[in-house]
């Protein structure tokens, strides 16, 4: 038998040894989750639980794997009986040997996400007066997804849905949803949210399944427990409502995911559905140094509605996390780059370090400072910004109105505009003649002729911002010209395309692009020769490294660590997101807070900016994040960036150039020839200390 004191500190041990019963176990950031879940496993299957009977729920596949592998290597290939698997698999496997009681046939078809789409819009084509006009088929397969999980009629969702889209009735997503369970009904077939409904149903409404599963399944673990939504949740405890032995294993403080259904109440209030509830609380921390730890504690000290850890640093040693002031985001990227440099000086590798962001948006200096120092790289999104689709929409209008004869950019321009297809494109182009210059009076005239019935009622707002870019370029405000394009069309363009979160965030995005272009103060073309140069050349040449600096979003860095992590845009309105405030979520932005703090195992760095950038060319000062104002000063040690970027031997200038002074920080600080953008010289860029106390 093995020895499982000598293995497991002694939480680790109470959770893996526990008797029967509810078990909440409260595990924090590093402290050893699977693995007590693994021990859990063995310790059960050494005391005589067959492994048949343990059913062990989790999120990914890869989880499930490494869990069941971990596993086999302390109580052998017994681990492989074990039910193991995400839900969706576990759900698929009840459905394939019991499902019969509900009218599932064994050998039903599962779709995949491509399959799904595939057969909606199948649908749409042929149910819909104007397919082109309707919703997309990701929005029409999230708004189902919505209701299903969310357990609401269709309409209930579509209706919310109409306020954030155009062209679509709820009666017709009705339709358009009903027609599509009849195809997978025909099809004998389900896709992924009905795995978890109908297995839900298979237990709620067959008396002889559930009894069947409730007698089969002695054990019920359950991981990331506050990832689950309310049918994982209600799944999990209908599964273990024979024995009432069920483990869930979770943070309340890593609870991210909300906007995508997980709900905190399910792990907050398990200890009131499962009386009797035994908590323990894993907080012996194993990742990373006491000084990250205590900045970690501290901004989760005053939260409510929570369970009460204090993360206990097992490692000796460490140095204090910084907390930097730059000014603007030019100067964080370019210290962002300094920190790198100096922990590639100390001996970590590149891979040993990673950039953590809020928003994708706030990666666009980041990762033009990383290209110019040729810091190897890789994005997890896998994406750069200027290859985003949404920017490349974008700057397909501003190239067009760079160059007129861009036939490229013409064409993704004009595909845009409702009831234009490649045909329609192509036929347009060639009717004006292969030339379409958005500046010219005579030449928009021209393309509101050429353009169909369904485009003509949006052409006029367009026009009316083409017109005035003409002007906005006469006066260098090339970035206006972005905003002006959202305005009259783009914005409500991505509102009909995507849900309201992810039409916000790609929004984001394109403001971020607007104040790059002020930010960078050359002429249009000159710009978009530069970010050409940049997508084509240096983003091809960066990253191929197996040894490369992580950028990342938070969210997607969940179930990570580095030792090396520098958290930039600590600012208001980056980070907390000023919608996620708005819409009462600062609770969450706080949990993702600490989700990005407690990746760190060796170094933290934080950077706050004062200032933003604005279209115009202006700038506006903002204070540090909510966030970095309550971490006690003695926890950090506070930096200021050493570098800001400088042109000509270090004047900023738009003109002649003035002197401007800014009052923030000790003493405040100066900058020679700064009047809202760069302008080039015959010099190259250079980088000047001018930091004034």
């Amino acid at each position: 038998m093995t020895d499982f004191s000598k293995l497991l500190n002694p939480e680790q041990f109470a959770a893996a040894t526990a008797q029967g019963g509810p078990i909440l176990v409260l595990a924090a950031a590093g402290t050893g989750k699977t693995r007590t879940l693994v021990h859990r496993v063995a310790y059960l299957v050494e005391n005589g639980v067959a492994p048949e009977s343990i059913l062990l729920l989790t999120f990914t596949n890869k989880a499930a794997k490494e869990m069941l592998e971990r596993a086999e290597k302390l109580v052998g290939p017994d681990a492989g009986r074990i039910w193991g698997g995400t839900f969706h698999s576990i759900c698929a496997r009840f459905l394939r040997i019991w499902g019969e009681d509900i009218g599932v046939a064994r050998d039903y078809r599962i779709l995949d996400d491509e399959d799904q789409k595939k057969l909606l819009g199948e649908i749409i084509k042929k149910n819909v007066a104007s397919p082109k006009d309707f919703p997309k088929k990701e929005i029409v397969a999230k708004m189902i997804s919505e209701a299903l999980n969310a357990r609401e009629d269709i309409e209930t969702v579509a209706s919310r849905w109409q306020t954030k889209a155009a062209g679509f009735t709820p009666e017709e997503i009705v339709r358009v949803a009903a027609k599509y369970d009849e195809r997978k009904k025909e099809l004998s077939a389900m896709d992924f949210d009905d795995l978890l409904v109908n297995a839900l149903r298979l237990l709620k409404e067959s008396e002889r399944v559930r009894g069947i599963v409730q007698r089969k399944f002695s054990h019920v673990l359950v991981d990331e427990y506050q990832d689950t939504n309310s049918l994982q949740a209600e799944f999990s405890d209908i599964a273990a409502g024979g024995s009432g032995n069920i483990m869930a294993v979770g943070d309340d403080f890593q609870c991210i995911y909300t906007w995508r259904g997980a709900q905190i109440e399910n792990i907050i209030e398990f200890p009131d559905r499962w009386r009797g509830c035994r908590i323990i609380k894993l907080e012996r921390n194993y990742r990373s140094v006491p000084q990250v730890l205590e900045v970690a504690n501290s901004v989760m000290r005053d939260v409510p509605n929570r369970f009460e850890k204090h993360l206990k640093a097992i490692r000796q040693g460490g140095v204090l996390p910084r907390l930097y002031t730059a000014r603007d985001s030019r100067s964080q990227a370019k210290e962002i780059v300094s920190i790198l440099a100096e922990m590639r000086r100390r001996g970590y590798a590149w891979r040993d370090m990673a950039v953590l962001y809020r928003s994708h948006f706030h990666s666009i200096d980041i990762e033009k400072a990383v290209i110019s120092a040729a810091v190897p790289y890789r994005l997890t999104s896998g994406t750069s910004f200027y290859e985003l689709q949404h920017v490349k929409d974008v700057l397909a209008y501003l190239r067009l109105v760079a160059d007129p004869e861009d036939e490229l950019s013409f064409m993704r321009f004009i595909s845009l505009f409702p009831g234009v297809g490649p045909a329609g494109a192509a036929k347009a182009w060639a009717k004006l003649s292969r030339r379409f210059d958005p500046l010219d009076p005579a030449s928009r005239e021209a393309f509101g002729a050429a353009l169909g019935a369904k485009a003509k009622p949006v052409w006029k707002a367009v026009e009316n911002a083409m017109a005035a870019a003409k002007t906005r370029i006469a006066n260098g405000d090339a970035a206006m010209i972005v905003l002006d394009f959202c305005t009259a069309f783009y914005e409500d363009y991505l509102r009909r395309e995507w849900d309201d979160k992810e039409a916000d965030d790609r929004l984001d995005d394109v403001k971020e692009l607007a104040n790059d272009i002020s930010a960078n103060g050359t002429g249009l073309k000159e710009y978009l020769a530069d970010i050409a140069l940049l997508t084509n050349l240096d983003l091809k040449k960066t990253g191929s490294s197996s040894d490369s600096v992580t950028l990342s979003t938070v969210h997607q860095a969940k179930g990570m660590e580095w030792p090396v992590v520098i958290i930039p845009w600590l600012s208001e309105g980056m980070f907390p997101s000023p919608k996620a405030v708005e819409d009462g979520r600062l609770d969450e932005e706080r949990r993702l807070f600490y989700v990005a703090v407690t990746r760190a195992k060796d170094a933290l760095s934080m950077i706050s900016p004062e200032m933003r950038h604005m279209p115009d060319g202006g700038e506006f000062p903002v204070r540090k994040s909510v966030f970095a104002r309550e971490i006690p000063p003695e926890l950090v040690e506070p930096r200021r960036a050493t570098s800001v970027p400088s042109f000509d031997g270090g004047a900023f200038r738009r003109g002649g150039g003035y002197q401007q002074q800014y009052g923030y920080g000790p003493g405040g600080y100066s900058r020679g020839g700064y009047g809202g953008g760069f302008s080039r010289g015959g010099g190259a860029p250079t980088w000047k200390t001018t930091w004034r106390r």
